[in-house]
């Protein structure tokens, strides 16, 4: 039976969380909020809950979830070859609203879908959200909506798309905060050299390039990066514009693809 907690309560986020880790380990879904808007969750190390996570949305194999992850050093037992500057980033962003996608463990038991290869993951700043990670931990999260519709800015919002095709919804109020636009996480290509944004969502590319200034832009290619400017005691901020950003889908999704070779949003 579906259930909603409200978890601004104490006693119902207990319970809620607790009700949550049960589904989990039931290979059922859950929906979580998260700081960028409410995802819907499953086990990543359970094909059958995958399945039913990509069935609930009405998404294919060609659109795998990305991980959530409840810490950073979690990120050397899902991802293997991780290169510096992909840590540098994660430390410089996380928590928060940057996706990584790495090489994924080849000896974990999981399939997530047609990644290639790769794993997206992401540590999301929100405290709820770490929580339950930090009682189930890996999952699966994708944005709480049908495919082709509006993101879920509340579990309510959710439960009107995704019904009892969710075993437990945690309602934790608006996500992003009520009146702010609802920003997908900015993804980060960290497979290819130089790393490039596949999509660009919470995180702006100037942050991004002060800590890898190499990094292309939505849409750019390399002979587009500009070349660093020779400047006397005082560094400038990188005012290059985020090609195409305008181009991509209004859908705001907590991350996708995990394959690098699908980086055009749905």
């Amino acid at each position: 039976m579906t259930t909603t907690y409200n978890c601004t309560s104490d006693d119902q986020r207990t319970e809620g969380l607790q009700h949550a880790q049960r589904a989990i380990s039931e290979k059922k879904c859950i929906v979580l909020p998260t700081d960028t808007v409410y995802g819907i969750g499953a086990d990543a190390f359970s094909p059958l809950a995958v399945t039913m996570l990509l069935a609930s949305k009405g998404r294919s194999r060609q659109m795998p979830p990305p991980v959530l992850i409840p810490r950073i050093n979690a990120l050397d037992g899902l991802a293997t070859d991780v290169p510096a500057d992909a840590r540098s980033l994660a430390q410089a962003f996380w928590p928060g609203g940057l996706t990584l996608i790495l090489h994924a463990q080849p000896s974990l038991d999981w399939d997530l879908g047609d990644t290639k290869g790769t794993v997206a993951l992401r540590m999301p700043d929100d405290e709820i959200a770490l929580d339950l990670l930090g009682l189930t931990g890996p999952l699966a999260v994708s944005s709480a909506n049908r495919t082709g519709q509006q993101a879920a800015q509340t579990a309510s919002e959710a439960r009107l798309q995704l019904a009892e095709s969710v075993e437990v919804y945690l309602e934790g109020g608006f996500r992003p905060v009520k009146g702010t636009a609802a920003l997908p996480s900015t993804i980060v290509d960290a497979t290819s050299t130089p790393f490039r944004v596949v999509r660009q969502g919470a995180i702006e590319l100037e942050r991004l390039r002060e800590i890898v200034p190499s990094i292309l832009g939505f849409g750019e290619t390399l002979g587009e990066v500009p070349a660093p400017q020779a400047e006397p005691e005082e560094a400038t901020a990188d005012d290059a514009p985020v090609t195409a950003a305008d181009e991509q889908s209004p859908e705001a999704d907590i991350a996708e693809p995990s394959a690098p070779a699908q980086a055009k949003p749905e």
